[in-house]
C-alpha cells in the first residue's frame, strides 16, 4: 500500500521546464527539489548527483537525454514538473511532455539569448496553448546581459507581451540579487524609472482584465494584492503576457521569486475549465469520478518492468484497480501507482487533476493513448511526434540474434515514437531511422545494456525508381521443350509514360491470348516492374497495353504466359529511354543568423534547391529541396557547424530524375553487384 494523497486541486501545479540545451534546466530543477526539502542534498549534473539526469547515459555526457518527472511541495502547493532534454535529437521526450504539462516554464542562457530549442518550446506552448514563463539563468556570468535579453525576446514575441517579473541588480560576477517589480521596496536608484514603467505595465494589464478595477485604478486607488495576483493569473492564462524572470540557479539568486511565481501564477489543473477531445469537442474537468488520463511516457524499469507515465486531466485512479484503454478497447489492471522523483519511486493510493504518476502492470497500453476507469469515456488528441531525419541499415552482429534484435527494438521503439524500425518494401533492407547519430546510437546503446544483443550500421540503400520517358514496343516468346508438355506463351506490348501510375490496358482482339491466361499476363506485368531494366528498381507512371500473342492449346500455362509478360516488358523499357528516379526531400533548417551562409553553402553543395528564407522566433529559417541521397549525415553536419544550435526538419516531397552522371554511377554498382 502506499500512502494516501489528499491534496486540494487547486494547489496543483503541473509545468514542463524546457529551453535549449545548456541553459541550466536540470540544476534549476535539481536547486528546486532541495530548497522545496524533497532532497536533502542538492544533486549537481557535474558531479553525477543530479536527480533528474541519474541515468548512466545522462551521466556520462552531463547532459538530458530522457524527460523526467519530479515533484516537490512549495508553500503548500504540490508542484507537478518535467525536467526536459533541451538537445534537438531528443525532441521526441520534451513533445511528449509538453502533452503532459499545464504550464510551460522556458529556461534561457543570458548568454546566448534566445536560442534554437528555447523557440521550439516557445512554439510548442502556443500550440497547446499553454501558459508560458521565462527564466533567463546564468547571469552571474561574464558576457550576460538581462536587458539585451529582455530586448531580444520583447523584439520577436512584442514587448506588450514580454514583462519583466524580476530584474537583476548587478552583472556578470557583481550580480547579488533580483528586485520584483510589484514588491521589492529597496530599487536602486540607478533602476527607479525602469522599474517604474514595468510595473505601470503590469498594473494596467491587472487592471485591464476587470471594468471595475479599470475604474478604481484610474481614479487613482490602490489595487489590493488578490486583485493584482488575479489579474496577472488571468493575464497569463490567456496568453497576453509572458513574465520574465531573472536569476542565477549556481548562486541560488531569483529562484526563489521563480518558485513564488510558479504558485502564483500558474494555471492550477482546474482552471482549465474545459479538455479538447480527440474529435475537437470539449467537456467541462471535474476533480471527482471517472478518472481520465493521457499516456505520454513509457519507460522499461530494470527492477519493475515497463512503467507507464501518465498525466490525470479530470477524475481520480486508485492503485490497484481496472482502467480501459479507449484508445485499443482493451481492458487491463493497474498495479501500483507511484510518484516519481527521478529514479525514486513512491508508492500512493489514489491521483487526481494535475498529477503526474507511473503506472505498474498495463501491457497493452502505449504513449498517446487515453486510459479512463469508464469504458464510455472520452477520447483524447493524439500526441503529434515528427518523422526521422537519420536513417541506418542494420544488422544482428551475430547470426541467429535477428530475432532478438527485433524484440529489443520493438520495445525501445514502444519507448521512443520518434525511433522508427521498419523494413524497406523497395530495398528490402531492415532500417533503424531517428532524429539524429546521438539519438539512434543512444537508443543502440540501450538495447546492448538492456537486451544483451549489438546491430552492425551502414548507410541505407537509396530507394531510387525507373520510368520511361519515350513510347516503346515488346515482343517476347517463351518456349522450352523438356520431355512431356512444353511451355510455350507469346505477348506483344506497347508502353508509354504515364504520369497517373502504372496501368495495365487489355486490347486482346480475337483470342490470340486466351481470356483465362489474361490474369497471369498482368500478373507477370506486376512482378516486372517491381525490378526495372537500369538498376534492379522499382518502376512508376507506366501504361501497358497488351495488344497481342500466340497460344498452344497443349503447351500454354499461366506460368509460361507470366514468364512473357515480364520479359516483354523489360524489352519494352530498354526500347523507351528508361531513366532513374531519386527521392526528393523538403527539408526546413533553423539556425541562428551566423550560420545561415553555411547552411545555405552546404545545401547548394548538396544538389539542393533554395526555395526560401524567413525569420521565425528571431532565428533564420531555410527551406530547400534536396536529394535522400545527399541528406544521409546532414543531421551530424548541421550538429557539427551549428555547435549543436541548429535542427531540421525533413519530409518526403517527390521522385525526379537523377543527372547523368550520378545515375551512371548508380547503374554501374547494380551491374557490379
Amino acid at each position: 500500500m502506499g500512502y494516501e494523497m489528499s491534496v486540494d486541486t487547486g494547489l496543483i501545479r503541473n509545468f514542463v521546464i524546457a529551453g535549449h540545451s545548456g541553459g541550466g534546466k536540470t540544476s534549476l530543477c535539481d536547486l528546486m527539489l532541495f530548497k522545496s526539502g524533497a532532497v536533502n542534498r542538492l544533486g549537481k549534473v557535474d558531479e553525477e548527483s543530479s536527480v533528474s539526469d541519474y541515468t548512466s547515459d545522462e551521466k556520462e555526457k552531463k547532459s538530458s537525454i530522457f524527460a523526467t518527472p519530479l515533484n516537490c511541495e512549495w508553500i503548500k502547493n504540490h508542484l507537478y514538473f518535467m525536467d526536459t532534454p533541451g538537445y534537438g535529437e531528443f525532441v521526441g521526450e520534451t513533445i511528449s511532455s509538453f502533452n503532459a504539462s499545464g504550464n510551460t516554464l522556458i529556461v534561457i542562457n543570458g548568454v546566448n539569448g534566445l536560442e534554437v530549442g528555447s523557440a521550439r518550446a516557445k512554439n510548442l506552448a502556443k500550440r497547446l496553448k499553454l501558459p508560458r514563463f521565462i527564466f533567463v539563468n546564468k547571469l552571474d556570468c561574464d558576457n550576460t546581459d538581462f536587458s539585451s535579453v529582455l530586448s531580444q525576446l520583447q523584439d520577436v514575441y512584442g514587448s506588450n507581451v514580454i514583462v519583466p517579473m524580476t530584474m537583476p541588480v548587478g552583472e556578470g560576477a557583481g550580480f547579488e540579487k533580483v528586485i520584483h517589480i510589484l514588491r521589492s521596496k529597496d530599487i536602486p536608484a540607478e533602476m527607479e524609472k525602469e522599474v517604474s514603467q514595468y510595473r505601470e505595465q503590469l498594473l494596467d494589464i491587472v487592471a485591464e482584465s476587470d471594468e471595475k478595477l479599470m475604474e478604481r485604478y484610474l481614479s487613482g486607488e490602490d489595487l489590493s494584492e488578490e486583485e493584482i495576483s488575479a489579474g496577472l493569473h488571468d493575464a497569463v492564462h490567456s496568453g497576453s503576457i509572458v513574465p520574465v524572470f531573472a536569476g542565477s540557479v549556481e548562486k541560488d539568486i531569483g529562484v526563489e521569486e521563480l518558485m513564488n511565481g510558479i504558485v502564483n501564477l500558474f494555471e492550477p489543473p482546474m482552471s482549465h475549465g474545459k479538455l479538447v477531445l480527440k474529435d475537437d469537442k470539449e467537456i467541462d474537468v471535474y476533480d471527482d469520478g471517472d478518472g481520465l488520463a493521457l499516456v505520454f511516457k513509457s519507460v522499461q524499469d530494470p527492477f519493475v518492468g515497463q512503467m507507464t507515465c501518465i498525466r490525470v486531466l479530470s477524475g481520480r485512479f486508485k492503485s490497484d484497480s481496472e482502467v480501459y484503454n479507449l484508445s485499443t478497447g482493451s481492458k487491463e489492471r493497474i498495479g501500483s501507482l507511484l510518484l516519481i522523483d527521478g529514479k525514486e519511486q513512491i508508492p500512493i493510493d489514489e491521483v487526481g487533476p494535475g498529477a503526474i504518476c507511473a503506472v505498474t502492470k498495463l501491457k497493452d497500453t502505449h504513449i498517446g493513448n487515453t486510459i479512463c476507469t469508464s469504458s464510455s469515456g472520452p477520447e483524447l488528441h493524439l500526441i503529434d511526434f515528427p518523422e526521422p531525419v537519420m536513417a541506418y541499415a542494420i544488422e544482428a552482429m551475430k547470426k541467429g540474434e535477428e530475432e532478438k534484435v527485433a524484440q529489443g527494438i520493438g520495445r525501445l521503439v514502444e519507448c521512443d515514437p520518434t525511433l522508427h524500425f521498419d523494413r524497406h518494401q523497395e530495398t528490402g533492407e531492415t532500417i533503424l531511422s531517428g532524429m539524429g547519430e546521438l539519438h539512434i546510437r543512444s537508443s543502440l546503446k540501450k538495447l546492448k545494456d538492456l537486451y544483451k544483443v549489438e546491430v552492425s550500421l551502414s548507410t541505407p540503400k537509396i530507394p531510387y525508381r525507373e520510368t520511361i520517358t519515350a513510347n516503346g514496343e515488346g515482343h517476347f516468346r517463351h518456349k522450352k521443350q523438356s520431355g512431356g508438355h512444353g511451355q510455350f506463351a507469346e505477348v506483344h506490348l506497347r508502353i508509354e509514360p504515364n504520369l497517373g501510375g502504372f496501368e495495365i490496358v487489355n486490347e486482346i482482339v480475337g483470342g490470340s491470348i486466351p481470356k483465362n491466361f489474361i490474369p497471369a499476363v498482368e500478373k507477370g506485368l506486376v512482378e516486372a516492374i517491381e525490378s526495372g531494366p537500369l538498376a534492379g528498381c522499382s518502376v512508376e507512371n507506366l501504361k501497358v497495353s497488351v495488344y497481342d500473342g500466340k497460344f498452344h492449346a497443349v503447351d500454354s500455362s499461366e506460368m509460361a504466359f507470366k514468364i512473357a509478360a515480364r520479359s516483354a516488358l523489360h524489352e519494352a523499357m530498354e526500347n523507351s529511354k528508361p531513366i532513374l528516379l531519386e527521392p526528393i526531400v523538403n527539408v526546413k533548417v533553423t539556425v541562428p543568423g551566423e550560420y545561415m551562409g553555411d547552411v545555405t553553402g552546404g545545401l547548394n553543395h548538396k544538389r539542393g534547391r533554395i526555395l526560401g528564407m524567413t525569420m521565425e522566433d528571431g532565428l533564420d529559417v531555410v527551406e530547400a529541396d534536396v536529394p535522400l541521397s545527399e541528406m544521409t549525415h546532414f543531421a551530424t553536419e548541421l550538429r557539427s557547424f551549428t555547435h549543436g544550435r541548429g535542427i531540421f526538419e525533413m519530409s518526403h516531397s517527390r521522385y525526379e530524375a537523377v543527372p547523368p552522371n550520378i545515375a551512371n554511377k548508380v547503374i554501374s554498382n547494380f551491374k557490379k553487384e
